[in-house]
């Protein structure tokens, strides 16, 4: 039986994303105040970045060659 974990951590992952990045982009280009998510959107990415490696080391890969 292969190895699903590195398919199931990519699913994972990009549906995170667009959970996070969509409400993010609707709101700064919807709001007239939305121009103050801006400040928040370096802690998404920094949150998304961390889940990508854990991610990672859950499924198991190396770093790329």
């Amino acid at each position: 039986m292969p190895n699903r974990r590195p398919a199931i951590a990519v699913a994972v992952g990009l549906l995170v994303a667009l959970a996070v990045i969509t409400p993010l982009a609707w709101l700064i280009n919807t709001r007239d105040w939305g121009i103050l998510v801006m400040f928040v959107v370096p802690f998404a990415v920094w949150g998304l970045i961390w889940l990508g490696r854990r991610l990672a080391d859950w499924a198991g890969v190396g770093p790329p060659p």
